[in-house]
Order: structure tokens, then C-alpha cells, then sequence
């Protein structure tokens, strides 16, 4: 934990150092990749860099612990810590690299903050970076014991390729050789490592959006604003290899006979309707309220896969909200307000960031626990992290 002589200084410098958080990322990244090239082959994603996601969640992460600590001595912010091992561990973070990141971070803030910086802050500082990447790498060794192999990276061959919805494609895939596969949880996502035109290799992540175990199949949507999603649309062919990672992710079903309530919007349907495969699946019994919203029902990628599985399912539910309603459909924008939610339902939930803050404000003003809450995000989530 956070020591005595430490805490002090990080309670009066984390204003200025959290004021200055967002400034300094770009300078350490900058550095890093100059210093490193080969970390944007395959591991960090250059659309991320571009658009500024990648800066935004690393200075997100480092405010967020440092406050945690001020404001709960002696714990750590686990949930935290367990979404970005999770992430780390899906593009194969290795514990050196922590050294590396350290040397560069810290060379931008020394850098940003020259005028004020001393060697006590310096220490503190240094303190609060090496308690948030030990409780990281410990969590990381965990996930990868955790596995069914000791490898970052095996072939799977796609066996289909299916257009889900305008704009959509599931990819499903079969191993490509005998490496042992890891059983995959509803909910969770794997790396998919692809090789763009000019020879740089890009990673992304992929909701699993299908039955979890031993299968693989995941759904994109060409216009998500990255790199890896064109490629996989206009250049993969069924029968081509692909490189993906082992399945992670905390966003899990959890166990239990009470009700669930899964919110989603636009692609983020595809960790929801995993969930919802595994409950039709299993026959379950469990009150089951799937909401979902969409700019036109065309739109909707896994549209017969979870109707399909809703009237699997006797407790099932669906309301939909449409910007282009059609029959049976809400119109306009998802709002729990007009849900009548049930007692002591937890909820799942994924979308665009914006989607995600509105609908949790709103089930927290309904009475439904943070606790309760479960949602993945892929990307920046300062929001959420407090």
C-alpha cells in the first residue's frame, strides 16, 4: 500500500499531476515508440494512437489508482486493475516491459513538469507507479496460468464468414492445429492479430458473440473506426488463418438464479448475446429482460440470433428502441425509465461510452447496486473508474 511518507505528497500533488496527466501521455508515448518501434507491430494499435484513446486511457488509469490510494488507504482499486490485466493480458504484456514503460513515463513527466517536480515528488510518484504495475503483474501471471497453453498467439482457421446486419460479419472459426484450447466464458473476448497492406501487424479486440467453451466466433462492423475490422472484411476469405489469443475478460455470467438484464447498443450486442446463447443453451430459468438499441433494425448485427434465443427462453423479455422505428419497436434513444426493471436483477452492459454512462446513471437512480453493474468497455473509461 500506499506508504506514510508517500501519501502526503501524492494528496498535494495530484491535482497538478492530474491536471497535466493528459498533456504528459503523448510525450511518453512519443518517446516510447522512438525508443521502441517495434511495440506498434502487433501489440499497440496505431488507429488508438490517432485518435488519442490509447493517451486518454493509460493518463485515466494512472489519476484514477493515485486517487483510489489518497482516498483508501491500505486497499487497491480491483475492479480497476482487473479490467486493464484482462486487456494487458490479451496482447501478451510481458513484466519487463513494465521497466520500459516506467523509463519513458517518467522521462515526459520529468520533462512537463521541470519547474516543479523534486526529488521527494519524484519518489512518490515512482512509488504509486510501481504499486499499480506489480498488483498488474501479478494479476497478468494469473490469467496466464490460467490458460489450457503457454502460448500468446495460436492459428484458428476461419471455417465461415456470414454478413450479420448491415455493415456486419461474424467470423467463425476452428483451430488451425493441436494447441489446447481454453474454454471461453459468455461474455468474454480474444485478440485477433491481422497484417495490413503496408506489413505492419495491428491487433484488436473481439467480443466472443456466439456459444463460449471451445468455440471461437466473434462479429465486426466494418466502420468501428479502426484498422483490423477493414481487413477482416475485405481481405479475409473462409479457409485463411488467423491469429488470435486466448479468451479474457471479467464481464462474465455469474452464477446465481436471480434476474438478468442485458442493455446493449450497436455492436456491443456481441458480449450480451454470448450471454444470452449460454442461457438458452442451458435452459435457464432465470428472469431474462434483454434490451437493445439501434439506428435501424438493419442495423442490428446478432438480430436473429438473440430473438431466436429469447423465445428459447420461457423468463425472456426483448424492448428494443429504434432512431428509425418499425412495429413493436421504441422510438428514439435507450432509457431505463421506461423499463420497469426487476427486484435485485443484475445488469449487463455494453456500448458506446456515452450509452454506457447514461444507462448506469439511470439503473443506479433505479435502485440497482455499482455492485450489480457489469459492463465492458473498450476503451477510455475515466468515467466509470472512480
Amino acid at each position: 500500500m500506499l506508504s506514510e511518507k508517500s501519501r502526503p505528497v501524492i494528496e498535494a500533488t495530484l491535482p497538478l499531476v492530474g491536471s497535466r496527466i493528459g498533456a504528459i501521455t503523448p510525450n511518453f508515448y512519443a518517446r516510447l515508440f522512438a525508443a521502441h518501434p517495434e511495440l506498434l507491430d502487433g501489440v499497440f494499435s496505431r488507429s488508438n494512437q490517432r485518435s488519442g484513446n490509447q493517451q486518454q486511457a493509460l493518463a485515466g488509469s494512472i489519476a484514477a489508482f493515485a486517487t483510489h490510494l489518497v482516498n483508501n488507504p491500505g486497499t487497491l482499486p480491483e475492479t480497476v486493475l482487473s479490467r486493464i490485466a484482462h486487456r494487458h493480458a490479451s496482447l501478451g504484456i510481458t513484466e519487463p516491459q513494465y521497466q520500459v514503460v516506467y523509463e519513458h513515463l517518467f522521462a515526459a513527466i520529468a520533462e512537463d513538469l521541470a519547474e516543479v517536480i523534486t526529488p521527494e515528488i519524484a519518489e512518490a510518484w515512482t512509488e504509486v507507479y510501481w504499486l499499480m504495475a506489480d498488483a498488474l503483474i501479478k494479476l497478468e501471471k494469473g490469467l496466464y496460468a490460467s490458460q489450457a497453453n503457454d502460448k500468446m498467439w495460436m492459428p484458428w482457421r476461419v471455417a465461415a464468414k456470414t454478413p450479420a446486419g448491415a455493415g456486419s460479419m461474424t467470423f467463425t472459426l476452428e483451430p488451425a492445429d493441436d494447441t489446447p484450447v481454453t474454454e471461453a466464458l459468455p461474455g468474454q473476448y480474444i485478440s485477433v492479430k491481422v497484417t495490413l497492406p503496408e506489413g505492419l501487424r495491428q491487433v484488436r479486440q473481439y467480443s466472443l458473440s456466439g456459444e463460449a467453451g471451445t468455440s471461437r466466433s466473434f462479429t465486426t462492423k466494418l466502420d468501428d473506426g479502426g484498422e483490423v475490422s477493414p481487413v477482416l472484411h475485405n481481405s479475409v476469405q473462409v479457409g485463411d488463418v488467423l491469429e488470435i489469443s486466448n479468451p479474457y475478460g471479467e464481464i462474465t455470467l455469474k452464477d446465481g438464479d436471480g434476474p438478468v438484464v442485458l442493455a446493449s447498443a450497436g455492436i456491443g450486442c456481441t458480449p450480451t448475446a454470448s450471454i444470452l446463447r449460454s442461457l438458452a443453451e442451458a435452459g435457464s430459468g432465470r428472469q431474462v429482460l434483454v434490451l437493445h438499441a439501434e439506428s435501424t433494425l438493419d442495423s442490428w448485427a446478432l438480430r436473429s440470433q438473440m430473438t431466436d434465443d429469447v423465445e428459447r427462453l420461457d423468463g425472456a423479455e426483448l424492448q428494443l428502441w429504434l432512431e428509425q422505428p418499425v412495429a413493436g419497436a421504441k422510438e428514439g434513444f435507450m432509457s431505463l425509465r421506461e423499463v420497469d426493471l426487476p427486484a435485485d436483477a443484475s445488469l449487463y452492459l455494453c456500448g458506446p461510452l456515452p450509452f454506457m454512462k447514461n444507462i448506469r446513471n439511470e439503473a443506479i437512480n433505479a435502485g440497482i447496486p455499482a455492485t450489480r453493474i457489469h459492463y465492458e468497455v473498450f476503451g477510455p473509461d475515466i468515467w466509470l473508474a472512480s
